[in-house]
């Protein structure tokens, strides 16, 4: 397959932490054998961006320091339909519900149709932007994904009941966070992104600047994201 021109996808990923106090653990899974992308890896839920993530109803907001973060370094603001993503694919591949009960406008088509049915709506103030990342180039799949985490607590239905999965991870369980980095097979970025968890597990705030590992096909650079927004001086 040539890997030239492979088209940069916008992600969102997202880390549930529970226990943070006392003994935490991150929700991950394995994605399969035969998946073009990061096969047999231990992972984060997650993915691509759909376009009905623009349009879903969000019950309540992003952290506003969050959104500001997440429209750095972006030609269009996305930051609702990143945190629509994150919840969908949280659902999508976990079964597990980030919503408050309520009645949606109309029913949701596609993959939003099963999240309707459970009889919640999204909400994202729970969720708090801590990394971003771009595949580098040469890989089968490129994504800028936005990484969020979200405290265990926060989820609406049982934490362990993942019954309501879909089949794209296996193995789903909740890793100790002190074992995750040394005792499964991770991909580089996964494990750069636990590290900054490990390093935020005591501080419940969102972040003041969110690491930015920027992949482009000229220059691999790192910098940090401050929530500079320059439409608030227009």
């Amino acid at each position: 397959m040539n890997t030239d021109n492979v088209p940069v996808r916008d992600a969102a990923t997202v880390i549930v932490l529970r226990d943070r106090r006392r003994d935490p653990h991150v929700l991950m899974g394995q994605r399969g054998a035969r998946a073009a992308f990061m096969p047999n890896k231990f992972v984060f839920p997650g993915g691509a961006l759909d376009a009905a993530d623009a349009v879903v109803p969000l019950a309540t907001s992003l952290p506003a320091s969050c959104a500001e973060r997440l429209a750095e370094e972006c030609a269009v603001d996305l930051s609702s339909a990143l945190a629509a993503a994150a919840i969908r694919e949280l659902w999508e591949e976990t079964g597990l519900i980030l919503g408050q009960h309520g009645i949606w406008p109309e029913i949701p088509a596609g993959d939003w149709a099963s999240f309707a049915a459970t009889g919640h709506l999204p909400v994202a103030h729970p969720l708090q932007f801590v990394f971003r990342a771009i595949t580098p180039p040469g890989s089968p799949r490129r994504f800028d994904a936005r990484f969020f985490l979200l405290d265990a607590d926060e989820i609406a239905n049982d934490p362990d009941d993942f019954s309501a999965a879909q089949e794209e991870l296996s193995h789903l369980q909740w890793v100790p966070l002190a074992r995750a980095r040394h005792e499964y097979d991770l991909p580089f970025i996964t494990e750069v992104v636990l590290a900054e968890v490990e390093a935020r597990v005591h501080d419940p705030a969102p972040p003041a600047t969110v690491p930015f590992f920027r992949n482009d096909d000229e220059a691999n650079l790192f910098v940090r994201l401050r929530g500079y927004n320059p439409r608030s001086e227009e």
